[in-house]
């Protein structure tokens, strides 16, 4: 049971751990929880540590509880940040939390009769049977002011000027009665997370020593950064999610495709199940030829195929080789609408109406009056790159400027027009 930490640790995995955590984890299956905050309908990359951890431990042979915080969640955790949050009505976290756990079914196994199967719980359904009367009386007598004045995510909040409501300063106190809830009615000895979340948890194991007189373990990973400095997950267009609607597939595997050498060498012990050997062959086999982004790609790969599909993953291969190498019209036509788009997010688009389309027959005429400085100045103007050999339509070299326009419609609505080597236009028949 023990090589859950052995694990963590050679992944680079563990921050900060509770004394005594191994031994506990020795004497034979134990539960443990990490909580998810469900402030959005979709999980982000930010999340997939944790996600890891807790497939780590039930793959070591322990029981992972997951927690969303359908109560917290209407609070916001203060911890490290800089601004209180927006807070969320029952129905839109409610929603939140059926996503988050479809998305979590792809990493946990929740089905089954075996001893450790995941659990997915809420904390709105215990909180929300406080009163306020209740809970100062029962739990806020237990922990201190002083004792949750001494947290560092308070006490940062605190010295920057930005000031801490009540209800954020409360936070801890929530979860770290999360914890106690769990210890006393599912037997959940120990909490996981990210090292920003250690002040809160050991709130729990303190809550759990003086509510119910019993040891509770705690393990924090670290906070992932890039080798640049830059806050990991993030991109120019914002977060990278899980959800294929918010962040494609093709442009979620373009992501980790990305990643620089330090960085992939990090990545690939933290995101994939990939066993110690694998990686140190495949970084061995990086060194040799580091053009080859073999790291790289076999991040992408993995993680690709974990979060959705190996199909998606086979369709972002395809449309990477699209943008980047030799494809056919065939390979183009092969790709769903949404894989079309993202390959090609922020080319220039130009509508032209069914009929309107229906009445062209040369292909010269596309870039005449109907779509006129659109894509060509002028009619000459596109005469002359097609007799230098530089328009393709549908990734086919357009020789003829008065041949047949006889392209089928990507989708049944798209043409992909090409002017030298890097200039895309999608022509949209609407």
């Amino acid at each position: 049971m023990n090589s859950f930490i052995e694990e963590l640790k050679w992944r680079g995995m563990v921050q900060d751990m509770t004394p005594e955590l191994a031994e506990h984890l020795d004497k034979g299956m134990a539960s443990a929880y990490l909580g998810f905050d469900p402030t959005a309908d979709s999980l982000h990359i930010g999340h997939l540590v944790g996600v890891m951890t807790l497939l780590h431990f039930q793959r070591s042979g322990h029981k992972p509880f997951a927690l969303v915080g359908g109560a917290t969640g209407m609070i916001g955790d203060p911890s490290f940040k800089s601004a209180e949050r927006n807070l969320l009505d029952k129905a839109t976290l409610d929603q939140n939390v059926a996503c988050i756990q479809n998305q979590l079914s792809k990493f946990l196994d929740f089905s089954g009769d075996s001893a450790n199967k995941a659990e997915l719980v809420n904390n709105y359904d215990w909180i929300s049977q406080f009163s306020f009367l209740e809970f100062i009386r029962d739990v806020g007598k237990h922990i201190t002011v002083n004792y949750m004045m001494s947290k560092d995510s308070v006490k940062r909040r605190l010295e920057d000027g930005s000031g801490l409501s009540f209800t954020e300063f409360s936070y801890q106190l929530i979860q770290g009665y999360d914890f106690y809830h769990l210890w006393k009615n599912k037997n959940c000895t120990v909490q996981l997370g990210g090292s920003d979340q250690w002040g809160n948890i050991v709130t729990g194991t303190e809550l759990i020593r003086r509510m119910g007189g019993g040891s509770a373990y705690a393990l924090t990973v670290p906070l992932i950064t890039k080798a640049d400095g830059s806050k990991f997950g993030k991109t120019e267009s914002g977060s990278v999610w899980l959800d294929p609607e918010k962040t494609s597939p093709y442009a979620f595997y373009q992501f980790w495709l990305n990643v620089s050498d330090e960085d992939a060498s990090k990545y690939i012990r933290i995101f994939t199940t990939l066993s110690k050997e694998e990686i140190e062959a495949l970084e061995t086999q990086h060194a040799q030829a580091p053009h080859l982004r073999l790291l790289q790609k076999e991040i992408a790969k993995q993680v690709t195929t974990m979060v959705h599909s190996p199909e998606d993953y086979e369709m972002a291969v395809k449309a990477s080789e699209i943008l980047f190498g030799k494809s056919s019209t065939k390979d183009l036509a092969s790709l769903d609408e949404r894989t079309f788009l993202a390959v090609f997010e922020g080319v220039p688009q130009v509508q032209l109406s069914s009929s309107d389309y229906a009445e062209i027959d040369q292909v010269l005429e596309l870039f005449g009056e109907k779509t006129q400085g659109q894509i060509f100045p002028s009619k000459g103007e596109a005469r002359k790159m097609i007799q230098g050999g530089g328009l393709s339509i549908n990734k086919e070299k357009v020789n003829d400027p008065n041949g047949a326009l006889n392209f089928d419609l990507l989708q049944g609505k798209y043409l992909l027009i090409q002017k030298g080597k890097k200039n895309y236009f999608i022509l949209e028949v609407k």
